[in-house]
């Protein structure tokens, strides 16, 4: 009890700041408990994080939709061209119906209205290739990337029971790191993959049971813990949607659940925004 008073004291102690004009106005002083100096920190530290975030995010969004409007344009570029091409085929074909060479000469238009330039077209053709093969490489990259991406829970039907950052251990009731989301279900419910990917471990892991990890490329892996039973093998390749377990409480586990982490770059990451994705996680059919 002592030591509650002691700290709620120490926690509204007013904190006095004094603010002194450059000019020859007087010094004011504003009174402010100490909870409320920490609180205004954090809401800054917060705000500043989102702000960065934010920016971040649209800096990529304006990225993206510049080059597909580069590439829009292009292929504006490529129908004109096909079009031109199409014009030229029916005139051609329209010409030589004609029953005679006496026919086709009178009927022969010479000016230059409307014709076509062969060189000029075959190098906008070559040009207009070579950018067809670059937006397919783009887009071929960017499906990579999102087939990589982690999307969704692991488990269809299930619930938040512990969130990633600093928490009480169930167990030992000490301070430490949480690296990721407990989703807990009942045992046996199916554990699928939430991106793309080739199982690089598939076995028992001290505290974290029978574990799964999945490379996904582009610096994302997944790890999936405490399962009561494994469904792959390493090396083997998973696509989103994929049974790769089933939940369990294998290991250090105060219940059943799947204990999910995120990392990119190898280092661990929040799952939240990935989970929020999608609902859950369903199998596409590519």
């Amino acid at each position: 009890m002592y030591r509650l008073k002691k700290l709620y004291r120490r926690l509204f102690t007013p904190i006095t700041l004094m603010l002194i004009p450059h000019s020859n106005r007087k010094p004011f002083s504003i009174k402010l408990p100490s909870l409320g100096i920490i609180l205004l920190l954090v809401m800054w530290v917060s705000f500043t994080g989102y702000i960065i975030s934010r920016g971040v995010t649209i800096k990529e969004y304006h990225s993206i939709k510049n080059k597909l409007d580069f590439y829009y344009d292009q292929f504006v570029e490529l129908r004109t061209t096909i079009n031109s091409l199409k014009k030229a085929e029916t005139e051609f074909k329209k010409l030589f119906s004609l029953g005679s060479k006496e026919e086709i000469l009178e009927h022969l238009d010479t000016s230059d209205t409307g014709s076509l330039d062969m060189e000029l077209l075959k190098k906008r053709i070559e040009k207009t290739m070579e950018t067809v093969g670059e937006i397919k490489d783009y887009l071929r990259q960017q499906r990579d990337i999102y087939f990589a991406t982690p999307m969704g829970s692991p488990v269809e039907e299930g619930y938040t029971s512990s969130r990633f950052g600093w928490r009480r251990h169930p167990r030992t009731g000490k301070r430490d790191f949480h690296s990721g989301v407990d989703v807990a279900a009942w045992p046996g419910t199916p554990v699928r993959a939430t991106a793309d990917g080739v199982v690089s471990f598939a076995g028992w892991s001290g505290g974290s049971g029978k574990l799964v990890v999945i490379e996904h490329g582009f610096g994302f892996t997944t790890v999936y813990a405490h399962n009561k039973k494994i469904a792959v093998k390493v090396g083997q390749r998973v696509k989103r949607g994929d049974v790769i377990a089933y939940v369990g409480s294998t290991g250090n586990t105060t219940g059943p659940h799947v204990h999910y982490e995120v990392w990119i770059d190898k280092k661990p990451v929040n799952p939240r925004s990935y989970m929020e994705a999608k609902r859950d996680v369903q199998q596409k059919a590519r």
